[in-house]
């Protein structure tokens, strides 16, 4: 949650990740809260995740950059995947697959 983009988007990612966080915990999982703009990303395996959710917004968070990051370091992540969300947030990408 967090992390590096606009501040609105960034003011946006804190509160979509602390519902999640409040909705998880009411169903008694292990929350580890992770900000990318204060911790390195490395730092996740270190901390014991088994896997992250996801919700960070704008660039970096939903254009498949992050996701690519999981799977390279070997990290199961809630969402799309790195393709689709790089399409998915690509407007003429995805225009090109949709008309």
């Amino acid at each position: 949650m967090g992390g590096h983009s606009k501040e609105r988007e960034r003011d946006i990612s804190l509160k979509t990740g602390q519902s999640c966080i409040n909705a998880l915990k009411k169903l008694n999982y292990k929350i580890i809260k992770f900000d990318p703009k204060f911790s390195s990303l490395t730092e996740l395996k270190k901390k014991g995740a088994d896997v992250i959710f996801n919700a960070l917004h704008g660039k970096g968070g939903e254009d498949g950059v992050i996701q690519s990051f999981f799977e390279y370091i070997g990290l199961p992540y809630t969402h799309s995947g790195p393709l689709s969300s790089m399409l998915a947030m690509n407007k003429y990408f995805s225009k090109k697959i949709i008309c």
